[in-house]
This record gives structure tokens, C-alpha cells and sequence, in this order.
């Protein structure tokens, strides 16, 4: 009896010995599975890759044409990139709505059907624009500003975020929003707070960077500028340091001052043109908006005009507070006394104070920051800043008196305009912008020298000096 269990124990532990064997083998084998399995997927995956590759290689390259305008619901004109014109077909999976005047399309190299149509053809330079990464800037990181954060989220976030508020009252949106204010005060942090928080595109321009030395390339660019904003909206078009395009218009002028007045009438055009903007919204910054062209301030182009002032003593202390907030501290900073001594100080100053103060840690050989390096940072920048307004940067500061006078004959452009009216009073005659003028001094007297006419003497002038 005992003999026929050990048996049947023995057979029980060689079938499991066995189970186990073959499960194993089971298992690895469908591994092996799993494994041919994805080789195969990636293989397809190649085969179909090279398969378009070679198809591309083997096909014949297409036409960029243009529709000028379509004949019926079949037939359109359209000019190919190369100059000719043709009245073409259209592929029946090609949405025929689209193709209206001025639509970019790809023609068969054959028959010159309409393949299917193309993007708006945009300048490389918007591009960049449209790269520039905004960061990541709440609302709570701009202090002493909260009355202009509002206006400017009432401005541009509510209408793109709740269209449909403005519709109930019955009123339009503002198209666009002017920060003007003191260098330094958090006009550009504004508008970097608003891309980060909204989800729409954002293309921020220099507007120094628009103008371009050829006649028309600048208006161009600012037309695919808001054709691009357009096609991409919701979108967020910021230009910095707008004065450098949009100052006032004068009937006088050089060739690059008559190109910067084509570029700011065809910005003008856009922002009140008859094409709506729809869900595009305009911010420009300035520190001199004295001389911005009364055109563009008037409401309808720039509804809102938000000055960005210098911070008062309790602003101060929240954009302190805000810089400082990741400084490592060591016991406890007196923000009222450093807040005190800061007068004046715009944001850019109040960080400037953070970092001096880290510095003078550093220098400190300390890995935090004390009271006291907060206090000798303000006193440092208070110094600079009246420095800032009194120093004059030329080559003449530091030099003594008699040096200086000697020098200023070496740069004779200075009363430029006064000796014009002289020249102008004593001779009566009109200088033209090309004629070349140089002064040089002789015995006290100055003589305006013109290549074109002879010489005129205009005398002593005592008040040179």
C-alpha cells in the first residue's frame, strides 16, 4: 500500500515537473512571438516608408499657381508661379469653397488640374516670431500692477476667452491695447503674462527689426504679419518699442524716413482696414508714447491706453517680495528700511537690488543672503542712479574745462541747425539735403564749406564757445 502512494507521489511530482518545463517553454516562446511580432510591425513600417520615398523619387514634380478668379464651379483662372495663365480643372476631392481669389494651389506638371490647395505663403521672419517662447509668467509674478493686469485681461484674454459677453451687451471688443510707461515698470512681463496664460499664438516683433532697406518690404511684412494672425486664430500680436515705426508722419524727410511712413500707414490699414481682425488682438509697448502719430492712438486702432507707472512704497515691496522670494535668507530682511531707501526704483531696479545682494554674499563667502546685503544693494544702486542722471556720456566727461573747449571744435556738427538759419538769413539761399557742409574754425571764425557754391563767411560767433 505504502509502495502504490509513493508511486502515485512520484508520477504527481515528475507531471509537475514536467507542467513547469512546459510552461516555461510556452512562455518563452510566446516572447520569441512577441518579438518576431514587432520586428514584422517595424519592418512594415520600413517597407512602407521606402515604398513613399521611391514613389516620391519616381513621381513628377508639381506647379505653385495662384487663383485669379474662378469661371464656374469647375473651371478656374489660375497663373502659374512661372507667369502664364490657364483655365484648369479641379480634382473632385479639392473643397471647391476654398479656391477663391488669391488662394495658393499645386497644379498637376501635366494637365494642370488643381491638386489641392496650399497655406498662405508666409514670410521665414514671422516664423521666428511666432518661436519666441513667452515663458512661463503668471499674473502673480507681476507686482503693484494689479489695476493694469486687469484692464489689459478685460482688453485681450475676456474678448478671445468669452466672445459671447460682448455680443449680449451689444458691443465690440477693443481691437488693441498701448503700455506706456517708464523703462524698466513691467510693460513687456505684462504681455509675456498674457501669452503664458492664454492658449492662443503669440508673435512678438522689435519693431526695429520690421524695417527693411528695400521700398515695400517692410508693408509686406507687416501684411503677412496679420494675414498669418489671421489664418492662426486666436492670436496675440505684440510689438515692442512701437516708436520706432509709429511716430508722427512730416511732409519732410529722407528716402528711409519716407519707407518707415509706408510701413506705419499699411500697420494703420490692418488695424482699421475693412478686413475684421475677428479673434486678433494688437498690444504695443513704448517709453515714448509723446511721439506716437495721432493716427494710430485714436480708439478703434488702440482702444486702451495703459500707463505703466513707477511704483509707489507699497508696489515696491510686492515686486521686492516677488524677487526675492527664492533667494535662500538667513534670519530676518527689514523690507520696509530697503523699500524706504529705494525711491524711485523701478521693477528692473528692485531685482537689480536681489541679485547685489546675492553678489555681496557671494563675495561674503556665505551660501545665503542677510539683512544687511539687501541694505548695502539698495545704497550701491541709489548711488548709481543718481549717477544716471547726472552724468553726461561723451568724450569729453572727466576732462577739464580748457580740454574740452579745445575738443568741441573737433566735432563741428553740434550748432548745426543755428548756423543753417544763419546761412539762410544772410545769403538767402536753401541748402539741398545732398549739398556736403563741413565747419572749420580760422581765427575765430566758422566758414560753412559747399562744394557746389563758394564759400560764405558768417562771421565771428562769439556764442560757439
Amino acid at each position: 500500500m505504502a509502495d502504490g502512494e509513493d508511486a502515485a507521489a512520484a508520477r504527481r511530482r515528475a507531471a509537475i515537473t514536467d507542467y513547469r518545463k512546459k510552461l516555461l517553454n510556452c512562455r518563452e516562446l510566446e516572447s520569441r512571438v512577441g518579438t518576431v511580432r514587432e520586428s514584422l510591425k517595424n519592418a512594415k513600417k520600413d517597407f512602407t516608408k521606402t515604398e513613399d520615398d521611391l514613389k516620391s523619387l519616381q513621381s513628377v514634380g508639381q506647379i505653385i499657381g495662384e487663383v485669379l478668379r474662378p469661371l464656374d464651379n469647375e473651371r478656374f483662372i489660375v497663373k502659374a508661379s512661372s507667369g502664364p495663365r490657364y483655365v484648369v480643372g479641379c480634382r473632385s476631392k479639392v473643397d471647391k469653397e476654398k479656391l477663391t481669389s488669391g488662394t495658393r494651389v499645386v497644379l498637376d506638371m501635366t494637365t494642370l488640374t488643381i491638386m489641392r490647395t496650399l497655406p498662405r505663403e508666409v514670410d521665414p521672419v514671422v516664423y521666428n516670431m511666432l518661436h519666441e517662447d513667452p515663458g512661463n509668467v503668471s499674473y502673480s509674478a507681476v507686482g503693484g500692477l494689479s489695476d493694469q493686469i486687469r484692464e489689459l485681461r478685460e482688453s485681450i484674454e475676456l474678448p478671445l476667452m468669452n466672445p459671447e459677453l460682448f455680443l449680449r451687451v451689444g458691443i465690440k471688443p477693443p481691437k488693441g491695447v498701448l503700455l506706456y510707461g517708464p523703462p524698466g515698470t513691467g510693460k513687456t512681463l505684462l504681455a509675456r503674462a498674457i501669452a503664458s496664460n492664454i492658449d492662443a499664438n503669440f508673435l512678438k516683433i522689435v519693431s526695429s527689426a520690421i524695417i527693411d532697406k528695400y521700398i515695400g518690404e517692410s508693408a509686406r511684412l507687416i501684411r503677412e504679419m496679420f494675414g498669418y494672425a489671421r489664418d492662426h486664430q486666436p492670436c496675440i500680436i505684440f510689438m515692442d518699442e512701437i516708436d520706432a515705426i509709429g511716430g508722427r508722419r512730416f511732409s519732410e524727410g529722407t528716402s528711409a524716413d519716407r519707407e518707415i511712413q509706408r510701413t506705419l500707414m499699411e500697420l494703420l490699414n490692418q488695424l482699421d482696414g475693412f478686413d475684421e481682425l475677428g479673434k486678433v488682438k494688437m498690444i504695443m509697448a513704448t517709453n515714448r508714447p509723446d511721439v506716437l502719430d495721432p493716427a494710430l492712438l485714436r480708439p478703434g486702432r488702440l482702444d486702451r491706453k495703459i500707463e505703466i507707472p513707477l511704483p509707489n512704497e507699497q508696489s515696491r515691496m510686492e515686486v521686492l517680495k516677488i524677487h526675492a522670494a527664492g533667494i535662500a535668507k538667513h534670519g530676518e530682511i527689514d523690507y520696509e528700511a530697503v523699500v524706504k531707501l529705494a525711491e524711485g526704483f523701478n521693477g528692473a531696479d528692485l531685482r537689480n537690488v536681489c541679485t547685489e545682494a546675492g553678489m555681496a554674499a557671494i563675495r561674503a563667502e556665505r551660501d545665503y543672503v542677510v539683512h544687511e546685503d539687501f541694505m548695502k544693494a539698495v545704497r550701491k544702486l541709489n548711488d548709481a542712479k543718481k549717477l544716471e542722471s547726472s552724468a553726461h556720456y561723451s568724450a569729453d566727461f572727466g576732462k577739464d574745462e580748457e580740454d574740452c573747449q579745445d575738443d568741441q571744435w573737433e566735432k563741428p556738427f553740434e550748432n548745426l541747425v543755428v548756423l543753417h538759419q544763419m546761412l539762410f538769413a544772410s545769403v538767402n539761399h536753401t541748402l539741398s539735403a545732398s549739398v556736403r557742409v563741413s565747419l572749420r574754425r580760422k581765427e575765430q571764425f566758422v566758414f560753412i564749406l559747399n562744394y557746389d557754391f563758394p564759400s560764405f563767411a558768417l562771421g565771428k560767433l562769439d556764442w560757439y564757445h
